[in-house]
């Protein structure tokens, strides 16, 4: 058995067959473990989402941005955006089922030393805080408050944690901290329009994961979302998004050895 841990797909099925036939996958065997972004931009985001339902217990993922985005589009909530691909999803025959299976996923998860979220964890959130957090808004997404919920689900405000945060405000936070944030002041207010490399970050800003005193740096997040940083590497740290939907690659990491996979993904 073994665990492998795989970057943002964004709808790019065929790369993503590349990869498990490369790391050898058996679904009776081995998990995997996605960072979100399971769809969008890709070219058949519809043909991965069924793949992946029908693959069961083997997979374990978090949502991403554009996970969300799907499911805020579907329930009336949002607009397609410019490059949106989700259209046949949205028109498929079992497309309720696939959406349904969608907002039962989690938004965060821990087991032993590692931790699985999109994008990251505010400074003062340790692990086990993450989970609890995470929770309160699953229940929302598996809830039939979900459609309420998601014509306030976007905003940039509040951009700091606080414990006394209630409602909608509080989850807002706990979203985007997990599914969109990649910089922070050093006080841990997040910034979202900063998308680059680690070279060119603004003053004033840091990575999430090297703002000081985080909270969770006794546990290894698996992460992805941030596409300019690339694959990186570190004992307490795996990122994983490489960029497949820009024409980069495909990665998965062997938790057990860390063992790196992957495959390019020009056009077809």
């Amino acid at each position: 058995m073994a665990t492998y841990a795989i970057g943002d797909l964004q709808g790019c099925h065929q790369h993503f067959l590349e990869l498990l036939d490369l790391i050898g996958f058996n679904a009776t065997r081995d998990k995997l473990w996605l960072v979100g972004d399971i769809v969008n931009r890709g070219p058949d985001s519809l043909t991965l989402l069924r793949m992946l339902r029908t693959l069961g217990d083997a997979v374990l993922m978090v949502l991403g941005n554009h996970d969300l985005h799907l499911l805020a589009v579907a329930a009336g909530a949002a607009q397609q955006k410019p490059g949106d691909t989700l259209q046949p999803i949205l028109d498929a025959p079992d497309s309720a089922i696939l959406l349904g299976w969608l907002r039962r996923q989690r938004l965060f998860y821990c087991e032993g030393e590692y931790a699985l979220v999109h994008a990251g964890l505010l400074p003062t959130w340790h692990a086990e805080q993450a989970a609890e957090l995470a929770q309160e808004v699953e229940a929302i997404l598996h809830g039939n408050q979900f459609q309420v919920f998601s014509r306030s689900m976007y905003g940039n405000t509040p951009d700091y944690w606080q414990d006394a945060l209630q409602g909608e405000e509080r989850w807002r936070v706990i979203i985007n901290a997990m599914t969109r944030m990649r910089v922070c002041s050093a006080d841990g207010r997040m910034n979202f329009s900063y998308k680059g490399n680690l070279s060119a970050i603004p003053h004033g800003l840091l990575p999430w994961f090297a703002l000081p005193r985080r909270a969770s740096k006794a546990t290894t997040i698996v992460f992805g979302h941030w596409s300019a940083l690339g694959l990186h590497l570190t004992p307490n740290l795996i990122a994983l998004d490489t960029g497949c939907v820009w024409q980069g690659c495909l990665t998965a990491v062997r938790l057990e050895d860390r063992k790196v996979f992957q495959v390019p993904c020009a056009p077809h």
